[in-house]
């Protein structure tokens, strides 16, 4: 007989204080000068956690990988490494942008040729997506639990909007006013142009 797996609110001293059913405040954001809120912020009752985790996408039990399953799908620009997608839907800002490996890997298996041309595809797309008009800075992050393909996206912010500097970035992209169709195919030619300049292949809307 198997053993029992702990209760998954036990499994460490971070897990067993946090208080679960319950809404933490979000007192602590509000008035910080790049949180978009103001007022009260009602905050949703902490899950508990799930043990074991369920299995994301491209691992055994998940789902299928959506980057291996649609290997060209919203790709810009590509070379034999690396490729650039955008357009998965309306955005308020001028450009959200997703780098990933063109095999499927993860963090912790990418191979060391790909490592060692990470540092060099980030510094090319930041640059890239600041050659659009009214871009001052590039922010990027790795977030993205639902699939097991590595994965890093890119968001310009525009300049002078010192409110979306930071984290928050995202969000606001979430609620700005979209960017017109005209606009963004413009936005995406530029960037994959700018990388088909240091190599590689601008191909789809970035060819265009």
């Amino acid at each position: 007989m198997s053993a029992e797996l702990p209760d998954p609110r036990t499994v460490s001293a971070y897990h067993r204080r946090l208080p679960y059913g319950q809404r933490v405040s979000a007192e602590s954001l509000l008035g910080e000068p790049f949180v978009p809120f103001e007022g009260e912020v009602r905050v949703v009752p902490l899950a508990d956690p799930l043990i074991p985790e369920p299995p994301r996408n491209g691992e055994p039990g998940g789902g299928d990988c959506y980057r291996c399953v649609n290997p060209d799908a919203n790709v810009i620009w590509h070379d034999d490494r690396w490729d650039i997608r955008t357009g998965f839907e309306p955005i308020g800002l001028p450009m959200m942008a997703g780098l990933a490996p063109r095999q499927h890997m993860t963090l912790h298996t990418l191979t060391p040729d790909v490592v060692a041309s990470l540092g060099e595809v980030v510094q090319r797309l930041a640059l890239a997506i600041g050659r659009i008009d009214g871009v001052a800075r590039t922010h990027f992050s790795r977030w993205g639990d639902g699939s097991e393909h590595f994965h890093m996206w890119f968001l310009a912010r525009p300049l002078g909007m010192m409110q979306l500097r930071g984290a928050m970035i995202a969000a606001w992209n979430d609620m700005l006013p979209p960017i017109p169709d005209e606009e963004f195919r413009t936005n995406m030619h530029t960037v994959a142009a700018a990388m088909a300049e240091g190599g590689g292949q601008a191909v789809g809307a970035g060819a265009g």
